[in-house]
């Protein structure tokens, strides 16, 4: 059934075209029309859609100009049925660079010969084993063999990031943190060690990305690239509000400067392998090398996949005094941060409190 919205789009577009019509003739007309049928600006970024068993010319065109690939989907309909077009569109997964004519798009749809590609998305601050699961759940490519081709991965791509990771035995994942969170676009026949190596050269790529002096700011900072990695990866699980990473970044480079230990709780919950809504006593007892609580500096290795701007605040932290930090839990998801112990504590009952006035 089309939607009501659509409809009236449809209805827009027509009366639009009869008010042209009727203002300044099938000149004016045929100029607008004309108009929206012109591609939209070219991009080498390619968009997916989606057309499915059953999708009408309607259909189509909507998810077509939602994707940003027409102009109008209404016109591109009329468009379509004044050619006499659409009745052999074909159901698949379509991959298309914005920039392609209305005529190349009916003939792409008219082809069958959709995208060669699946698409794969892993959020920021997954783990490994989280990532592993992703793989299988959206392109069906096997779990254990996936954290087998992780595990046994010789640089290809991203040699040059992979070199700081020390030969440790605690490390529970020896690329923990090195396979880039991002949306892929992976070749139907990928195997899970070619997966691998494309998350390890997405995280080249956007390193590269970074400003040109963040090897500089690396060698001030007295850090290997794995060490920076491993910072970016507990600003990644502790922090979700953006400008807080830089902050969080200070507490966390303050710590280490006195060799105070960072008991960050979600190098426990990494410690623990899985996550729990609220860490106990016992829990921050539980013996590990990433425990921050029982050990001092930081843990063998990342604990998580950081985003970029994890990674940027690792590298750019903001100045201040700050060496503690607590949940509002007033529902904006950030922190309270206090200078001293005894601010900290104030900072706590003052979080407790929020909390119980919220209930």
């Amino acid at each position: 059934m089309e939607r009501p919205k659509s409809r009236l789009k449809r209805i827009f577009a027509v009366l639009l075209i009869l008010v042209l019509l009727l203002a300044g003739g099938a000149a004016a007309a045929a100029y607008y029309i004309k108009g929206e049928l012109q591609p939209v600006e070219a991009s080498e970024q390619e968009k997916v859609f989606e057309v499915v068993p059953g999708d009408g010319i309607q259909n189509i065109s909507a998810k077509l100009q939602q994707e940003g690939l027409i102009r109008n989907a209404s016109i591109f309909t009329y468009y379509v049925k004044w050619k006499k077009e659409g009745g052999r569109f074909q159901a698949g997964e379509y991959s298309v660079k914005p920039g392609m004519t209305t005529d190349e798009m009916i003939a792409l749809l008219n082809s069958g010969q959709p995208s060669k590609n699946n698409r794969l998305t892993i959020p920021e601050g997954f783990t490994i084993p989280q990532i592993a699961e992703k793989v299988d759940e959206q392109l069906k490519l096997d779990t254990e063999a996936f954290l087998k081709a992780a595990e046994e991965y010789k640089p290809g791509s991203g040699g040059e990031i992979l070199a700081s990771i020390p030969a440790d035995a605690k490390l529970k994942h020896r690329l923990e943190g090195y396979l880039f969170p991002d949306t892929y676009e992976v070749p139907k026949d990928a195997t899970e060690a070619k997966l691998v190596d494309m998350m390890i050269a997405q995280l080249q790529t956007r390193v590269d990305s970074l400003p040109a002096d963040w090897q500089d700011k690396l060698k001030q900072s007295g850090l290997t690239f794995h060490q920076m990695m491993t910072v970016a990866s507990l600003i990644e699980r502790e922090v979700v509000l953006e400008e807080e990473r830089p902050i969080v970044a200070s507490v966390i480079y303050n710590r280490l400067k006195i060799k105070q230990p960072l008991q960050i709780d979600a190098t426990v919950q990494y410690a623990l392998g899985k996550q729990k809504e609220r860490l106990f006593e016992s829990d921050l007892k539980i013996e590990s090398p990433y425990n921050t609580y029982k050990n001092p500096g930081l843990p063998p290795g990342p604990i998580a996949s950081p985003s970029l701007s994890s990674i940027k605040a690792a590298l750019y932290p903001a100045e201040s005094s700050y060496f503690y930090y607590v949940t509002k839990k007033d529902g904006s998801k950030g922190h309270l941060f206090g200078e001293t112990y005894k601010k900290h504590l104030e900072n706590i009952e003052k979080s407790k409190q929020t909390e119980k006035n919220a209930k």
